[in-house]
């Protein structure tokens, strides 16, 4: 062969190695991933999977690989070389000496990802348990079991409630009652359950029904370790309604007390409820007395001063000969302070009317 040809060829290959784009190389790393639970089968958070190539020398030999599980107990790892390992799981507090659980010649593949889990419910593992250790284990089983059916019924109870407080909303006492009088059966020890009931029964006028209720509720409540001032409150305020349309005026100013002491936020409305109920069933001296505690819990609120007026403008006097009308002292102030909270409220024009009245001349009231 010519030498020039031989060359020029030679050249030619050269080049083309050179300029031709290689071909990919086949990949050498794998993933692994896995999950980690207990004997109980609950999740192990926060653990360490540690990989150790063709086996574990020592305790306190370094992983060449490791990763953390999360909330879930799961954990991945990623660019883990191909090969056969040990897997070692150990919690968060385990000595590097120690070992929670161990997975021989796991197989990691270049470009796949292997799936190892350390399921410690398995029978190899319980079997290494001592009779003691596998009796917790069941009776924690146990108690996990009776934790979720719990569990399962407050979901079933919560979505009741939300039920049971639409029907109140929309007037469907008897429906709510219904409701909550079978859940408080299946959980007695449930203070929202029992006020509930209560508010419901209140609905259907059921005073003695609705006392017994509430009562039950806020008693659960107050023995709770985290009382609720909340619903306290509320109960306590709708306990004094259903008492004081019950005609038990002393119980029912006790309740609102209650729910005044037990959530003072709340005082000036607990206080406005218990001036409107006793205005309502005609208790004049205890209308008067509860609005002087919802003014001086909440001096802004207008309905207890025109109550309060109203029911002072009873006891007003007419003089036989001038016919003059003496009003009892805070009467007339108590509309004046209502206009000037509520101009435009819905007892304006009848505050002006007795304003009017209470202000008059003899001589401009005979015109």
């Amino acid at each position: 062969m010519n030498r020039k040809y031989l060359w020029a060829g030679l050249a030619l290959a050269v080049l083309l190695a050179v300029t031709l784009p290689m071909s990919a190389q086949a990949p050498t790393t794998g993933k692994i991933h896995g999950h980690v639970n207990d004997p109980t089968g609950a999740p192990l958070a926060n653990g360490t999977v540690s990989l150790y190539p063709g086996g574990m020398a020592s305790p306190t030999q370094a992983p060449k690989y490791k990763f953390t599980t999360d909330a879930n107990g799961d954990y991945t790892g990623a660019d883990v070389a191909a090969g056969s390992y040990t897997l070692i799981y150990r919690n968060a507090d385990t000595p590097p000496d120690k070992v929670i659980d161990q997975l021989d010649n796991v197989k990691v593949t270049a470009g796949a990802d292997t799936e190892a889990n350390f399921d410690m419910t398995r029978a190899d593992y319980m079997a290494k348990l001592t009779p003691e250790e596998r009796k917790a284990v069941e009776e924690t089983k146990a108690k996990n079991a009776g934790i979720m059916k719990e569990n399962a019924v407050i979901k079933n109870l919560n979505g009741d409630l939300e039920t049971a407080r639409k029907d109140d909303q929309d007037k469907n006492f008897a429906d709510a009652a219904a409701l909550m009088q079978k859940d408080v059966g299946l959980k007695p020890d449930a203070p929202v359950l029992w006020v509930e009931l209560g508010m419901a029964q209140r609905g259907l006028k059921q005073w003695s029904d609705c006392e017994t209720s509430l009562q039950k509720g806020i008693a659960l409540d107050a023995a709770a370790k985290k009382p609720n001032p909340n619903l306290e409150g509320a109960a306590n305020d709708a306990l004094g309604e259903c008492y004081g349309s019950d005609g038990k005026i002393p119980e029912a100013q006790a309740a609102y007390d209650a729910a005044a002491k037990v959530n003072p936020p709340g005082a000036g409305m607990y206080y406005q409820n218990e001036t409107i109920v006793m205005s309502r069933v005609g208790q004049v001296d205890a209308t008067v007395a509860a609005a002087d505690k919802a003014i001086a819990a909440d001096p802004n609120r207008p309905i207890p001063y025109y109550l309060k007026g109203q029911a002072l403008v009873n006891k007003a006097t007419v003089d036989p000969k001038t016919q003059k009308i003496t009003a009892p002292p805070g009467c007339l102030e108590a509309y004046q302070k209502y206009l000037q909270l509520a101009p435009t409220g819905p007892f304006a024009n009848d505050a002006k009317s007795v304003i009017a009245s209470l202000t008059a001349t003899p001589s401009t009231r005979r015109h």
